[in-house]
């Protein structure tokens, strides 16, 4: 089981459905966003941020499809206020 540190500061478990569910709410569709999450989650380590996870995501995504990376950065700065 593999722990995730936060931006808090706090640990969870990594849960790869979350990586899934965020890169179908940018347009990917289901198949791409679960093999998304699998290539995180093979090369994820115990430790890993919540930021390593968004960058690499993110480039996942921008590979597959830049308005993907581009419709997930909308939503962090309109809906969840950060841009980092």
């Amino acid at each position: 089981m593999i722990m995730v540190k936060k931006r808090d500061g706090r640990k969870e478990v990594f849960i790869p459905e979350k990586i899934v569910v965020s890169a179908i709410k940018s347009g990917a569709p289901p198949d791409v966003a679960r093999i998304i999450a699998q290539d995180i989650e093979r090369t994820a380590k115990e430790g890993i941020t919540t930021q390593e996870i968004k960058t690499k995501t993110l480039q996942l995504l921008k590979s597959e499809n830049p308005e993907w990376e581009r419709n997930w950065m909308v939503y962090d700065i309109a809906v969840k206020k950060r841009s980092g």
